[in-house]
């Protein structure tokens, strides 16, 4: 052993300035993801990975009491529940409209074409949201471990 301490994680500057530097690129990122994923490869749920990656590399870098003031668990706990809604109430809505369930084309009875739009809009929303509050309360559960 050298006797050296390990640096904590205050004292490095270098990761805290890179990190306040990335995290709002990788959060917009994962919005282009988002809003791309009916035109391309991605959508939801690697956009909500996406998202959920940049939060949490604040929470490793800035601590998860920050992290926590900053984005409340129960927050978290409310979105997984609002991303859930989301989709399955798109689908209940197209139920209700007269159409199958996740049936989009019934969601504008002008336009099929824009009815099919605007619910994988929806349904992939929710399921952004949901993975997005999912990932991040998994982190909070395992990094508060034995914190009590």
């Amino acid at each position: 052993m050298s006797g050296k301490k390990p640096m904590k994680m205050a004292e490095l500057m270098i990761l805290r300035i890179g990190a306040k530097f990335l995290i709002p690129f990788i959060l917009l990122f994962a919005l282009y993801v988002q809003f791309h994923g009916d035109f391309g490869p991605g959508g939801g749920f690697q956009a909500g990975v996406i998202f959920a990656a940049g939060l949490i590399l604040y929470g490793l870098i800035f601590g998860l009491d920050a992290m926590k003031r900053a984005i409340p668990a129960r927050a978290m706990e409310i979105g997984m529940a609002v991303g859930v809604l989301l989709y399955g109430g798109t689908g209940v809505l197209t139920l209700l409209l007269g159409g199958n369930f996740l049936a989009y084309d019934v969601l504008d009875s002008h336009s099929p074409m824009h009815g099919q739009h605007y619910g994988i809009i929806a349904v992939e929303a929710g399921v952004g949201i949901a993975v997005t509050c999912t990932m991040t309360t998994l982190y909070y559960m395992f990094a508060g471990r034995g914190q009590s």
